[in-house]
């Protein structure tokens, strides 16, 4: 293979694995008690946790380190589906 090839093929395997990393979403809902708190939230996923279970362990792990409990995984949803869930999420779009 010449070399121009090779980095050229290298160049195009990094670019798909970096944009499949940031294609995968979900939509959450989270509680605090003790003032009863509630949020609707946005959050990246890693492509291991593209799926509601796994996006559920993922969630729980990141929101308990704040405080924050986990009710239930709305959806998982790629990129097309954050400008329509932006708004609704406030601060905590993309936050956890």
């Amino acid at each position: 293979m010449k070399p121009f090839s090779l980095i050229a093929a290298l160049v195009f395997a990094l670019g798909m694995a970096s944009a499949a990393n940031a294609a995968c979403y979900a939509d959450y809902k989270a509680k605090q008690d003790n003032p009863l708190r509630l949020h609707y939230g946005v959050a990246e996923l890693p492509d291991s946790a593209c799926d509601r279970g796994s996006a559920q362990a993922v969630l729980a792990g990141r929101l308990a380190n704040a405080g924050w409990t986990l009710l239930n995984v709305v959806s998982v949803f790629g990129p097309e589906g954050l400008d329509e869930r932006k708004a609704s999420a406030g601060d905590y779009f993309l936050r956890y």
